[in-house]
């Protein structure tokens, strides 16, 4: 077995693949979810999984990382920590006190940030996140992300020119 077909065995072993009927955020109804959230739980898989991110884009060489909120946060800060390469964090929504900004961290306008995503279908919650990035200067090509669930995720990325990087397709998962 290999350290992908591991990983995945991993993830299910710890119940972060779950079978019923689930609505997603897309409002589809899927009989499969992937919950990421508790991964926290469970530090060295959370590294396994950072690690297999980060094995997908290495020869990228990004400036920047920004992990999607919340879930993909402690996935980029992993990456972060592993590589030595700076973060950002970017909020669902600016603040309305303090500096009020949208995004935490330091970056200089034109650098490529790489999006980091735990589970993309249609990819509404990474466009947004793009925008963000993008109204504030930055270069976004490309996605990493643990599982594509096949649902037209890739498909709305690459309609808009970024590219998709995902460890697992839902097939190759399940």
């Amino acid at each position: 077995m290999n350290e992908k077909q591991a990983l995945a065995k991993t993830l299910g072993r710890i119940n972060l693949i779950k079978f019923g009927e689930f609505i997603l955020r897309s409002g589809a109804i899927s009989p499969v979810y992937i919950d990421l959230r508790s991964i926290i739980a469970y530090p060295k898989i959370l590294r396994a999984v950072a690690n297999a991110l980060w094995d997908c884009v290495k020869n990228l060489n990004p400036c920047l990382l920004c992990g999607v909120p919340y879930t993909a946060l402690p996935m980029a800060t992993c990456i972060s920590l592993d590589q030595n390469l700076p973060m950002l964090i970017c909020r669902k929504e600016s603040k309305d006190y303090g500096t009020k900004k949208q995004i935490e961290g330091i970056f200089t306008k034109g650098q490529n940030c790489l999006v980091i995503e735990d589970v993309i279908t249609t990819a509404g919650s990474v466009l947004n996140t793009i925008e963000v990035l993008v109204k504030q200067g930055l270069q976004v090509t490309d996605v990493a992300v643990l599982v594509d669930r096949q649902q037209g995720g890739r498909e709305a990325l690459a309609k808009k020119s970024y590219r998709l990087h995902s460890v697992f397709t839902l097939d190759e998962l399940m």
